[in-house]
């Protein structure tokens, strides 16, 4: 099996507003949604994941409750907020831009230069 990619600077923001766009999640319980709808083919390191989750909740784009996770242990649960999800329809069709941009660029032949 492939070893999975590794995060380009600046997407870890989109992928969790994203993960927390389909569900209430706690912080590791993120770490598996994005490894999950990326086919295990991203692999997030939770000494980024908790930093960025903090980050998001200082900003208003994801809001954290306390509850209990499946095993049982207290654990904080975090939503996309309205701003949040402004935020992730704005960072998504940017991204769609650019990749579509660099896509562009990389099928550029040297005759049409």
């Amino acid at each position: 099996m492939p070893k999975p990619a590794d995060l380009l600077q600046g997407t870890l923001d989109l992928l969790i507003l994203k993960a927390v766009s389909l569900g209430p999640l706690h912080g590791y319980g993120v770490l598996l949604r994005i490894q999950q709808i990326s086919r295990n083919r991203l692999e997030i390191q939770q000494g980024s994941l908790y930093p960025a989750l903090y980050r998001l909740e200082h900003q208003g784009l994801i809001a954290g409750d306390w509850g209990e996770s499946e095993n049982k242990r207290k654990a904080k649960f975090y939503r996309l907020t309205r701003e949040g999800a402004k935020q992730l329809q704005a960072e998504a069709a940017k991204w769609n831009r650019m990749t579509e941009i660099i896509a562009g660029i990389l099928k550029t032949a040297p005759e049409e230069v």
